[in-house]
């Protein structure tokens, strides 16, 4: 692929609102969008979390190196997407966090991440959902798209 390749999404329903205190950010994203049928979307996220779980990808081995931060954090940034995977919602999302002493991380977003305080604005996307399947150029589970 040497140029962009994309498509047309309308903005849909706009959702701002608190995420569960002690749950994963993650999997409160999705079970949220999966109960209000939504299957494409942007989100951004602000709060604190007390534990996360991080990851970079390794791009001569093709996986993702994880690793896990059991501290409280504050969440700098926090954006992503949904899109589905086997007809499923799912979040891509990378995250800086920072510490009390004012040092950041950051990475990929993974499950366990443990909300503490959360805030999110969502914006849902209406045309044909991008699906997300195996690329095997990368590795990853990109959005499906012709060249």
């Amino acid at each position: 692929m040497d140029k962009l390749n994309g498509f047309e999404f309308k903005p849909g329903r706009h959702f701002v609102g608190r995420l569960p205190h002690g749950k994963d950010l993650v999997t409160s994203i999705e079970d949220f969008c999966k109960a209000s049928s939504i299957q494409m979307a942007t989100f951004s996220v602000i709060g604190a979390v007390s534990s996360a779980t991080l990851g970079a990808y390794d791009q001569k081995q093709q996986v993702y190196a994880t690793f896990t931060q059991e501290e409280p954090l504050e969440i700098v940034n926090c954006t992503g997407n949904i899109s589905l995977l086997d007809e499923n919602p799912v979040i891509h999302a990378h995250i800086i966090l920072g510490n009390l002493e004012g040092n950041t991380i950051g990475g990929h977003l993974f499950s366990e991440t443990t909300i503490y305080a959360a805030e999110i604005d969502l914006q849902e996307l209406t045309g044909t959902p991008l699906e997300r399947a195996y690329d095997d150029t990368t590795g990853l589970m990109l959005w499906k798209i012709s060249d």
